[in-house]
């Protein structure tokens, strides 16, 4: 189970950190990422980061400005936004598999979290 908190309103140019807690699985096995999903759009990856986290990968919206981590003791994966935009407001998920083309391609991960949602005001 993965279950996201962090999220709310809040102005543009404003930080957020979203946290993302599992349990009932080797947690550190697993490659970690983040998603979100905006009114009207197709889901979208964000971010990424192996099960040892000596390896992350972002898409180019948001790279310099969110930081992806993982505190494997604490079964936790961090998304921390900062420079925040309107368009970074979106439904935002975290997500576990073992492949890391599976999460980065977005292509089936095994488990899923209900979602938090980031509203970025203008």
């Amino acid at each position: 189970q993965l279950v996201e908190s962090g999220g709310g309103l809040v102005q543009a140019g404003g930080s957020l950190r979203l946290s993302c807690a599992a349990s009932g699985r080797p947690f550190s096995s697993y490659v970690l990422g983040w998603f979100r999903r905006a009114p009207g759009k197709d889901r979208e990856f964000i971010a990424a980061i192996t099960g040892s986290g000596d390896r992350t990968n972002y898409v180019d919206s948001v790279k310099g400005r969110f930081t992806i981590a993982r505190d494997n003791n604490k079964k936790t994966v961090y998304l921390q936004m900062n420079s925040l935009k309107p368009e970074d407001t979106a439904i935002y998920y975290c997500a576990a598999d073992s492949n890391w083309r599976t999460v980065l391609l977005d292509t089936g991960c095994d488990y899923w979290g209900q979602g938090t949602q980031v509203t970025v005001s203008s």
